[in-house]
C-alpha cells in the first residue's frame, strides 16, 4: 500500500514558536510510519520556510528551554499550483528537490499560522489540510470577533471591550472600567498561549497591561473578569462520519504563585493541576460539551478545536474562547481529554488526517 505524504508545518513568526514546535515534535513521532510518509518543514521566526530533518524528540521543553527552527537548514518552497501540490528543497545555488504531498498538518499556533493565512496559502497550494478553514480560523483567532459571533448565535461568552491600541486615550475605556469593575484582564485580540495577558486590579494597571498587550497586537480587548469560576476545558473532534463530538472535559486548577493561568504555568512552572476528567455534575458536564458543539458549529469550524469555558460558582457556563489548533503534544489538554474518551493520541492523529483527506480542499 502507498504510504500517504504528510506536510507537517510547524514554528512561525507568532509568540507561541516554540510551543509550535513540541506539539510538531509530539505529532511527527506519533504518526503511523506503515501508513503515512512524513515531510516536515519549519517556518523559522523571521518567516524563512526550511526542511525539518532532524530528530523530533529534540524538540521539546528541555529545563526550560525553548526549542526554535533552525534558519541554516535547506530551503523550502511551496508549491503554489494547485495541479502538482507539494514542496521543493534547495535553491538556484544548491540541489533542488521535489516531493508531492498528500495533505498538510499545520501544527501552528497563534498569529501566521492559526488565524487563516497559511490556510488559505493551502487553498491556493491544492493541498487538503487538517483543521478549520479560513474564515473560522480567523475568526476564532481574534478574541472580539469570537465574542461577537459567539453573541449573535445566543451563546454565553462574556462581558468584553475590543478596541485599537492606538486609540486607548481617547477615554472611551472609563465607561468599560466603570461597567466591568475590577479586576480586569486586558489581552492581545490575536495571540495564545496566555502571551501578553494580565490581570489588573486598577487604574495604574491598567495602562502598563494595555501597553504590555499592545507590544504583541495592535487590536486589544477588554475582559470583565469571572471570579471565583471554574477553568474547564472541551475537545471537539469531527469523525468520518463528518459529524463533531465532544470529549468528556477537563479542569485547569492554578495552584499558588499565579494569579491566572499565564504562560509560565502553562508550560514552564508545575503550579497547575490537570484533572481529567472534570469533576462535573454530569448533567452541567453534558451541558459544557453540548454547548462546545454549538460553538464549533456557530463558528463554522472543522476538523478540530478545543473550547475554554469558565463555570461560574452559581452553575452558569459561559466560552472563554475557542482554540483551532491547541498544543498537541500527548499530555496537551486536547490529546488527554481524547485519551479519556477512548481515542489514544495516534489514533486521534490518524482521525484528524482522515478527515482533512475526505473534506478535500476549497468551497464547502
Amino acid at each position: 500500500m502507498q504510504r500517504v505524504r504528510v506536510l507537517v508545518i510547524f514554528g512561525g513568526r507568532s509568540t507561541e514558536h516554540s510551543i509550535s514546535c513540541v506539539s510538531a515534535g509530539s505529532v511527527i513521532r506519533a504518526i503511523d510510519p506503515q501508513r503515512y510518509e512524513v515531510v516536515a518543514v519549519g517556518i523559522t521566526q523571521a518567516g524563512e520556510w526550511v526542511r525539518f530533518d532532524g530528530d523530533p524528540a529534540d524538540l521539546v521543553l528541555n529545563d526550560q528551554q525553548l526549542p526554535v527552527v533552525d534558519p541554516h537548514a535547506a530551503a523550502a518552497t511551496l508549491s503554489l499550483n494547485a495541479q502538482h501540490p507539494g514542496v521543493w528543497f534547495g535553491t538556484a545555488e544548491t540541489e533542488i528537490t521535489w516531493q508531492a504531498i498528500d495533505v498538510a498538518f499545520p501544527v501552528l499556533h497563534g498569529p501566521f499560522g492559526e488565524d487563516g493565512t497559511i490556510q488559505g496559502l493551502l487553498e491556493i497550494a491544492g493541498l487538503p489540510y487538517v483543521g478549520s478553514g479560513v474564515f473560522s480560523s480567523a475568526a476564532c483567532m481574534d478574541k472580539g470577533h469570537t465574542k461577537a459571533l459567539l453573541a449573535a448565535a445566543g451563546i454565553p461568552a462574556g462581558k468584553s471591550h475590543s478596541f485599537l491600541a492606538a486609540d486607548w486615550h481617547d477615554g472611551n475605556h472609563q465607561q468599560v472600567v466603570a461597567e466591568f469593575g475590577w479586576p480586569l484582564f486586558v489581552k492581545p485580540a490575536r495571540a495564545g498561549s496566555s502571551v501578553g495577558v494580565s490581570k489588573v486590579h486598577d487604574e495604574t494597571e491598567l495602562q502598563v497591561a494595555v501597553a504590555e498587550a499592545g507590544r504583541h497586537d495592535p487590536h486589544l480587548i477588554i475582559e470583565a473578569s469571572v471570579e471565583n469560576a471554574r477553568e474547564v476545558e472541551c475537545g471537539v473532534l469531527v469523525g468520518s462520519d463528518g459529524k463533531a463530538r465532544a470529549s468528556v472535559c477537563a479542569e485547569i486548577k492554578v495552584r499558588e504563585g499565579h494569579d491566572f493561568y499565564d504562560f509560565a504555568a502553562k508550560y514552564l512552572d508545575d503550579t497547575v493541576d490537570l484533572v481529567v476528567p472534570a469533576q462535573l455534575p454530569e448533567a452541567q458536564h453534558e451541558a459544557a460539551r453540548s454547548l462546545a458543539i454549538a460553538a464549533f458549529q456557530a463558528l463554522q469550524c472543522e476538523g478540530l478545536a478545543r473550547v475554554d469555558f469558565f463555570i461560574e460558582a452559581s452553575g452558569g457556563i459561559m466560552i472563554n474562547e475557542i482554540n483551532t489548533m491547541p498544543g498537541f503534544t500527548a499530555i496537551s489538554m486536547y490529546p488527554r481529554m481524547w485519551a479519556a474518551t477512548g481515542v489514544a493520541y495516534p489514533e486521534l492523529i490518524d482521525t484528524l488526517l482522515q478527515e482533512a483527506l475526505s473534506r478535500g480542499h476549497g468551497l464547502r
